[in-house]
């Protein structure tokens, strides 16, 4: 999002970004794309309200259909930390006149920090924070083709976390913890749950991937 209230904080992350070690086929990689400065030129020109009315001027018939359009930059970032993050992963690219699935393994950590990909006037991170991170809890996973398949899900079965609950129900939150949530992880196929390792959820084609606020 654009702030037009302070124009030069607009594109400032409360973490620089720049220091990120970027991996090709991690989940890093996907928000850094996705978070990426972009710039509006041409044929995406952005419409100027001032540009145009500078244009006009004031003996100018203000019924006159003539906008001035603009050179712009554009980011996406994340103003407002939530305390579930949902991260759904496209897996499908277009191959000629069809959809084809994207199978490749994408990495992803039990504990991410967004910080890089957030305002840095984040509106629930305190200030002076460079940190907001999250414990995985959740995967969701899909086998097979784009016309057919399976969904499975790893689940971690854990404590309450009183801290989520505080941030969901009062918007209060002063966790400390910096480690992944401590549970145990399950592999979940219709009825069958069978006990796993976080090596193999961390192994998984994640499609869904559910995060919780530590910080």
């Amino acid at each position: 999002k654009i702030s037009t209230d302070d124009p030069e904080m607009a594109f400032c992350t409360l973490a620089n970004r720049e220091e990120l070690n970027i991996e090709e086929d991690s989940i890093h990689h996907c928000l850094y794309q996705f978070t990426r400065n972009e710039t509006l030129t041409e044929t995406n020109k952005l419409l100027c309200d001032v540009c145009t009315q500078r244009h006009r001027g004031p003996k100018n018939n203000i019924s006159e259909k003539k906008y001035v359009y603009t050179n712009a930059k554009k980011q996406m970032l994340i103003s407002l930390a939530p305390p579930i993050l949902t991260l759904h992963l496209k897996r499908f690219q277009q191959a000629g006149f069809n959809l084809q699935k994207v199978n490749r393994h994408i990495r992803f950590p039990e504990v991410i920090d967004l910080a890089p990909f957030c305002t840095a006037k984040c509106k629930n991170v305190a200030e002076g924070n460079t940190k907001v991170l999250y414990s995985l809890y959740g995967v969701v996973e899909h086998s097979g083709t784009m016309r057919s398949g399976h969904y499975t899900a790893y689940v971690k079965m854990r404590a309450m976390n009183n801290h989520l609950s505080d941030l969901v129900l009062r918007g209060q939150f002063q966790a400390s913890e910096t480690e992944p949530v401590k549970g145990q992880w399950f592999h979940i196929s219709d009825t069958h749950v069978q006990r796993v390792s976080v090596s193999k959820v961390l192994s998984s084609q994640a499609y869904l991937l559910f995060y919780e606020r530590l910080l």
